[in-house]
């Protein structure tokens, strides 16, 4: 069924954008593409994205995203011990990194070209995931439970120190035997540095 301008919405375009980077990659995806797959014109999708470029990057945004709206529940979890919390964030962080790697390949692959090209893009992601550190490391060392003096500071320390396991460019090494192991290491690691 074919798709009316004003029934195409901004993500429905990302949608069809998705489909067509999983199918062509990023080198040869057009907006052209995109606008087939939605049965319009592929001046219907500038109407909503202005350029390639803008159109790449809210894809990657919403891509970026998912984890961070994954990782911000267990952030804003008050109620529970902030070392626990910690440990469910940096697990859940490594989950999702390879699922996406390992679920689809080619998109992932996809996604890391694009996030090549993002620089402002991950780089609000990087500082939406460490002021979600920054809460969780505060709550810590409230309670006393961390004695963290500036918990920023802790806690990019903290994402830098487990670069390894949600780092893209780490993610042929996330299906490794052991890794999980190495992974646990690292995070008692860093949580018993917390503590002292």
């Amino acid at each position: 069924m074919s798709t009316t301008p004003q029934t195409l919405t901004a993500e429905r375009i990302l949608e069809a954008t998705e489909e067509v980077l999983r199918r062509h990659g990023p080198a040869k995806a057009t907006v052209v593409d995109v606008a087939r797959v939605l049965g319009v014109s592929h001046g219907s999708v500038y109407r909503h994205f202005r350029t390639k470029a803008a159109l790449r990057e809210a894809v990657t945004k919403r891509w970026l995203d998912r984890t961070t709206e994954v990782l911000a529940g267990i952030a804003a979890d008050a109620e529970r011990d902030p070392e626990a919390r910690l440990r469910e964030w940096c697990a859940a962080l490594f989950a999702a990194k390879r699922r996406k790697a390992g679920a689809d390949p080619e998109l992932f692959a996809t996604y890391s070209v694009l996030v090549g090209e993002s620089g402002q893009v991950v780089g609000e992601h990087i500082a939406e995931l460490t002021a979600q550190l920054t809460r969780i490391v505060r709550a810590g060392a409230e309670a006393g439970v961390f004695t963290a003096e500036d918990p920023a500071v802790a806690a990019r320390a903290l994402f830098q120190a487990t670069g390894r396991f949600h780092d893209p460019c780490y993610a042929s090494e996330w299906e490794l035997p052991g890794v999980e192991g190495e992974f646990e290491a690292v995070v008692d690691l860093v949580v018993r540095g917390l503590r002292s």
